[in-house]
């Protein structure tokens, strides 16, 4: 039952694409007894995901060695790492609140190795941008004077896609 309300959260906002709200926020909390450092770290990610991501961008093609190809070669895989990068900061603090990187799994990287291979994207400059974007939200965070275990999670993610 409790797992099914998690679910049911999680599966409606990412059909709208969206982070967690406030208001379901707080009623996870309450239903999960979810530790609040977790609920206030994923409100600030919610509030400031937009810079998270450009600055993340930023971070990694300043970062890109000329040995692959970087993250972005045209503005059409400079929209699409932008929202790449949005949808793993969802699902990555989908799963902090969850306590489960069983959702990464099942619903980011079953399949997504392949098909960036398949793509011709290059894994390492993915890997480099989830890891910037890492660092980023982890800067965030602690200057914000909150803290958690966001970055297991992208962690996980790399991993996954290494």
């Amino acid at each position: 039952m409790m797992e099914d309300t998690m679910t049911s959260v999680i599966a409606s906002f990412d059909l709208q694409g969206k982070y967690i709200d406030t208001e379901a926020l707080q009623k996870l909390s309450h239903v999960f007894q979810i530790d609040d450092g977790k609920v206030r770290v994923a409100a600030l990610i919610r509030d400031h995901a937009a810079t998270i991501v450009k600055e993340a961008v930023a971070k990694s093609l300043a970062g890109s060695n000329s040995s692959h190809s970087g993250p972005v070669q045209t503005s059409q895989r400079y929209a699409a790492c932008i929202r790449d990068l949005d949808f793993y900061l969802r699902y990555s603090t989908y799963a902090m609140l969850a306590s489960d990187k069983g959702i990464l799994d099942e619903r980011v990287l079953n399949g997504l190795k392949e098909t960036y291979l398949s793509l011709g994207v290059s894994l390492t400059a993915t890997v480099e941008a989830i890891q910037a974007m890492k660092e980023v939200t982890l800067d965030l965070v602690e200057s914000e004077g909150s803290s958690c275990d966001i970055g297991h999670y992208f962690d996980h993610l790399c991993a996954g896609l290494s």
